[in-house]
């Protein structure tokens, strides 16, 4: 399979024409993953002062013991299912209808993926779009993409209906692709011009000139430039799970953060499934899943290759030492890094440094995964530590690209690593839990659990849509009501029909 799909999480940035199975040689396939380990990197989202509002919320006194639907996990997914069965329940005309739901997070609100990513909302405009094809068909393609746009764009509504654009210091820069070579342009362009031609709107696509780029941006490489967006996830997310909370008399919503979820076990009674944490047990009917690269944790069979695998990547944050102008607003990847400057007004803003700063951002990088070694650091649930030559790596690559911008390799402000969930088919695994993922049966076992994971480090233009369809199951489940797929969901998503077993 190729990996067109420009990963931009952490940085799985793969060469257009990298065959995946290239990437999985070296792996020694391991059982399941870990717990998130307790004493993680300390991440510009999570441990910027006052950042994480609910960093410890719930974590102390009385634990839920009962709920409708029981979350695990408080990043992207988890709160954005909250979210939709707020939003689904705030006109029911049941007017007895109450459904309780539960957050329950092993570490700090919103310490995963979520919190420990690039910034990018970055929906790919045409990017693997003939592998898409290929495999799945025009109209699945054509979705593939749509999904992701439709997601970024119902991210920025929410924003800008709550008025929340500056709280979550959202930027509508666009994105620039660098394209290292005349085969990747070629290649690209291809895309491009197959995913126009099966109607696909991209329109807003710019495709700029070594030329161009080197005058507006100071680096000796062609580029696409299409629209994206980038923010302060974890402070999304916080805005989002405030939402739920408010949104309808029909639904209640705790957390409880420092509260590691053991096990999941079934109940002969009227709660059907027994969440055992750290703290106790909660009873609830269903469980959702949103634990990205540690489902395998509590899912044993989404381990290896056929499921979930837990992938660590890197970031570090550097400041700009020479001016940067408005054009670097955009967020960027190519080479196998990805990046974006912080805006220099942004909600971290420090006023008695605002005017040393003024010209001089903050750039978050990440990428250079190759410095990995073999296995990409597949099978890593650790993020406690740090890949010294990956951080050296990654301070010196923008002075490479952009020596007029960027004069000398400068220490890191910020330096954390943080887990990604990969899967052979880098699409996210969505619906029921099943128990067996390559045949897709399910005779009832884990009837009540669901799953919405595995963004192959693609997540933050994804998991809000994915979160939803698995919502709209919980609550068709609740209301005993048939559930019907949305239109806009890929069908090769789900798990009971999942396309991994039919590809060629």
């Amino acid at each position: 399979m190729s990996l067109a799909l420009l990963i931009t999480l952490f940085g799985l940035r793969i060469s257009l024409a990298t065959p995946l199975t290239s990437l999985q040689e070296n792996i020694i396939y391991e059982p399941t993953a870990s717990l998130p380990v307790a004493n993680a990197t300390k991440s510009f989202w999570i441990n910027t002062p006052g950042a994480n509002i609910l960093a410890n919320e719930g974590s102390s006194g009385p634990l839920t013991e009962d709920a409708d639907v029981c979350i695990i996990g408080s990043g992207m997914t988890g709160v954005s299912a909250a979210y939709h069965l707020a939003k689904a329940l705030e006109g029911s005309e049941t007017s007895s209808l109450h459904v309780k739901a539960v957050v329950l997070e092993a570490r700090e609100f919103c310490s995963g993926a979520t919190g420990r990513n690039g910034g990018h909302l970055t929906p790919y405009s045409f990017f693997n779009y003939r592998e898409y094809e290929r495999k799945y068909g025009t109209a699945e393609a054509l979705k593939s993409l749509q999904l992701e746009n439709r997601t970024a764009m119902a991210m920025v509504s929410i924003t800008r209906e709550y008025n929340l654009a500056d709280v979550v210091d959202l930027v509508a820069g666009g994105h620039l692709t660098l394209i290292s070579s005349e085969e990747e342009y070629k290649s690209l362009k291809a895309e491009y011009l197959a995913a126009r031609r099966a109607g696909l709107n991209v329109g807003d696509v710019e495709w700029l000139s070594e030329e161009h780029v080197n005058s507006t941006y100071g680096a000796s490489y062609s580029a696409v430039k299409f629209p994206a967006f980038n923010f302060w996830p974890l402070k999304f997310v916080t805005q989002l799970y405030l939402l739920a909370n408010s949104s309808s008399p029909h639904f209640s919503l705790a957390l409880h953060t420092h509260t590691p979820v053991i096990s999941v076990t079934p109940l002969s009674s009227s709660r059907t499934w027994r969440v055992d944490t750290a703290r106790g047990p909660v009873k609830c009917s269903y469980v959702l899943h949103a634990t990205n690269g540690y489902a395998s944790h509590l899912l044993p069979q989404f381990h290896g290759k056929p499921g979930i695998i837990p992938t660590r990547g890197q970031i570090v944050a550097i400041r700009a030492d020479t001016a940067v102008n408005d054009s670097w607003r955009a967020s960027w990847d190519g080479l196998d890094h990805y990046w974006f400057p912080r805006p220099v007004n942004g909600s971290d803003s420090d006023a008695e440094l605002e005017t040393e700063n003024q010209d001089h951002p903050l750039i978050l990088l990440g990428g250079g995964r190759k410095i990995g070694g073999p296995s990409f650091e597949q099978f890593e649930t650790d993020d406690s530590v740090l890949n010294i030559a990956l951080g050296k790596e990654l301070r010196a690559f923008l002075p490479e690209m952009f020596p007029r911008m960027f004069k000398s390799v400068k220490d890191s402000e910020m330096e954390w690593t943080g887990i990604m969930g990969f899967t052979t088919m880098t699409d996210p695994f969505v619906g029921p839990v099943v128990e067996d993922l390559q045949s897709g049966v399910n005779t009832g076992l884990y009837d009540g659990q669901y799953i919405a994971a595995g963004y192959s480090g693609h997540g933050m233009p994804r998991a809000f849509s994915c979160a939803e369809a698995v919502a709209s199951m919980i609550l068709a489940a609740i209301l005993d009501t048939p559930w019907s797929k949305p239109e806009w969901l890929p069908t090769r998503y789900l798990t009971t029909t999942r396309s991994e077993r039919n590809q060629d």
